[in-house]
């Protein structure tokens, strides 16, 4: 275990949080889908008398829970039962292209079918108010279960969401056709980027996408080497095609503005990854969005950023929270 000052998270009460072992509170399982794929799921069970409600967490594209296990424990000691999910296909949930390391989907369907599923069985089984919550992918994939109606939280915050992605500066249709092209001329499972030479190493410069903070980025590595089953790389052109596809079933009109759900976007000017612009549209189409817009001092991966911008952000959900779901309306 590394030194404390790079593994642990100070909060305001001197409690401490070590990013790098699962909380003494929580519980590592499985749960299966409609198909009977198993996928892990990791919960903070709680007392269900007390809790102040329930969120659902769901990490990005390649990710896993381990990443943001400072924010879901944050969340426990807040006062609510806390949920976390793979997506089929990622970390410890298997794979669904030619290797373990490729990132594939026949469809983003799929993943909102997975959400659904547990969905009705995770609002059955735990206390309200019921909140999703979701990083990057995650928060695309959360967009989409909610314009199409899979799901009904009384809260959802996204982390630097997926809602477009960051790319050349050409009409959507166009780079879905390129898209659509490269599946063809290839096998549609082929990684659509290159990766690092080494197998499970991350690759150099990889961190200015994401981060500020030098450690919270090392800890993803950390857990990458405890555990090898989690370690991903690109995504396939076959993901690629069907990530612009569903990106156009958002921009549909009127497909975001019929959402009803208060959801609070959480985006910076400086992602290099997704849409900016994209979600700060979305926010402004919703009938309840919300936008908390970061800048220079943020990176992708918000939640993981340093103390500082990190605490403003926690600050902000847990003020987006008590607005929209105040605790006295939290009993089941």
């Amino acid at each position: 275990m590394a030194n404390s000052n790079v593994t642990q998270t100070a909060l305001k009460d001197d409690a401490v949080i070590d990013r790098r072992a699962i909380p003494d509170a929580a519980v590592e399982s499985t749960w299966a889908a409609a198909d009977g794929h198993v996928l892990r799921r990791i919960d903070w069970p709680g007392a269900e008398d007390t809790a102040r409600g329930s969120i659902l967490f769901l990490p990005g594209r390649g990710d896993n829970y381990e990443k943001y296990l400072e924010s879901l424990e944050e969340w426990h000691r807040d006062g609510w039962r806390v949920t976390a999910s793979d997506w089929r296909g990622q970390a410890g949930s298997g794979r669904l292209g030619n290797d373990a390391v490729t990132g594939h989907i026949d469809d983003f369907t799929t993943w909102t079918n997975d959400l659904e599923h547990i969905w009705r069985q995770w609002t059955a089984d735990v206390p309200g108010p019921h909140v999703l919550a979701g990083h990057s992918m995650g928060g695309h994939l959360i967009m989409r279960a909610l314009v199409d109606r899979k799901v009904s939280p009384d809260a959802v915050v996204l982390s630097a969401p997926m809602l477009g992605m960051n790319g050349p500066p050409l009409p959507l249709p166009m780079l879905h056709s390129v898209a659509k092209m490269m599946t063809r001329i290839g096998d549609p499972m082929r990684q659509a980027w290159k990766w690092s030479e080494k197998p499970g190493e991350i690759p150099a410069g990889r961190d200015r996408l994401l981060t500020h903070d030098p450690n919270r980025y090392a800890d993803e590595q950390w857990w990458r080497d405890a555990r090898p089953e989690l370690v991903m790389g690109p995504a396939s052109w076959g993901w690629v095609e069907r990530a612009y596809a569903s990106w156009r079933r958002l921009e549909e009109p009127g497909a975001m503005e019929a959402v009803q759900t208060p959801v609070l976007i959480a985006s910076t000017t400086s992602d290099k990854l997704v849409s900016h612009p994209a979600n700060v549209r979305g926010a402004s189409r919703l009938p309840n969005g919300e936008l908390m817009e970061l800048g220079s001092e943020a990176r992708h991966e918000i939640l993981r950023e340093v103390d500082d911008v990190r605490a403003q952000v926690m600050e902000e959900i847990a003020a987006f929270l008590k607005r929209t779901v105040p605790k006295s309306t939290a009993a089941s």
